[in-house]
């Protein structure tokens, strides 16, 4: 997709799925067509997370115009997913950059996800109390 002068990059964690586009630009990221920092509440946490790939490469992120459409899950497994996204896609941008965000470990997605509740139990794990009178 990079002839369409953007890069694609698609990232999951738990049931949120993040689809990142990576162009360059000024340094804005939008999540959702809202600026990044009034969509996650002004956490400067959480904000601070999506810089991880570029720290990681030390580049320069103000280059970078990131918009990201995100569904599902919270506020930080959507972090994470765009996270991902946007690792995914500097790699389209730069196949040299895989080695060294795999090193960092974020090229790798996390498959924890939430357990389903099994029929005759109380939760996923949770057992019905037992009396012995």
């Amino acid at each position: 997709m990079a002839s369409s002068n953007y890069f694609y990059g698609l990232g999951r964690r738990k049931s949120s799925t993040a689809r990142v586009r990576l162009i360059s630009g000024k340094g804005d990221i939008t999540v959702n067509e809202k600026p990044a920092v009034d969509y996650f509440d002004n956490s400067k946490y959480l904000t601070s997370r999506l810089t991880r790939p570029f720290n990681a490469l030390e580049l320069d992120p103000e280059k970078f115009t990131i918009s990201a459409k995100v569904a599902g899950g919270g506020h930080a497994s959507q972090i994470d997913a765009i996270s991902l996204g946007i690792a995914k896609a500097l790699v389209e941008l730069n196949e040299d950059y895989r080695g060294t965000l795999r090193r960092a470990e974020l090229l790798g997605r996390n498959p924890r996800e939430k357990e389903r509740k099994k029929f005759g139990l109380k939760g996923a794990r949770k057992k019905r109390q037992f009396t012995k009178r």
